[in-house]
C-alpha cells in the first residue's frame, strides 16, 4: 500500500511541537529573569532549587492570612491534582505535566505570585523565591 501524505496531520503535528517548545520558551524567559533579579539581590545567588521551592509550596507561614498558611492551603498536597480556593472555587493542577499551559503568560504568573505570596507569607516573595517555586512546579 503506498504512503500517502497526509497534510493536514502533519500541520497539525508540527503545530503541537512548536506550541509545546515556544511555551517551554517563556517559562525559560521568565526563570532567566527571575534569575537575573536574584543575582542582584543577592551575589550569592547560585541557581534555582526545586528542593527549596517544593519547601516553600509546603511550608506554613505565620505572617500571611490565617485561613491560608501553606500554599498546600488551596492548591492541595499533590501538585498534579485540582485544588480550591476558599471561595470554593476549583483551581486546576499546578504541576505543568498535568496542565501544560501553565505559566506560559509572564503578566498571569506575577499576578498570581503577588496575590498568593502576600495571602501566604504576608509579603512578595523574591525573585529566589518565584524561580524556585517555578522550578519545582516544572519539575513536576
Amino acid at each position: 500500500m503506498p504512503f500517502k501524505l497526509n497534510i493536514p496531520a502533519i500541520l497539525a503535528c508540527a503545530a503541537i511541537v512548536f506550541s509545546s517548545a515556544s511555551q517551554a520558551g517563556v517559562r525559560e524567559d521568565q526563570l532567566a529573569q527571575y534569575a537575573s533579579a536574584a543575582k542582584v539581590a543577592s551575589t550569592g545567588f547560585a541557581g534555582f532549587s526545586a528542593e527549596r521551592g517544593r519547601s516553600l509550596h509546603t511550608q506554613n507561614f505565620t505572617s500571611g492570612k490565617p485561613d491560608t498558611p501553606a500554599c498546600t492551603s488551596c492548591h492541595g498536597k499533590d501538585t498534579r491534582g485540582t485544588g480550591r480556593a476558599p471561595s470554593g472555587k476549583t483551581i486546576d493542577a499546578m504541576a505543568v505535566s498535568t496542565t501544560p499551559a501553565r505559566y506560559t503568560d509572564p503578566a498571569k504568573v506575577e499576578k498570581w505570585f503577588k496575590r498568593n505570596c502576600t495571602e501566604v507569607l504576608g509579603r512578595v516573595c523574591t525573585e529566589q523565591e518565584k524561580g524556585d517555586w517555578l522550578t519545582f512546579m516544572l519539575s513536576q
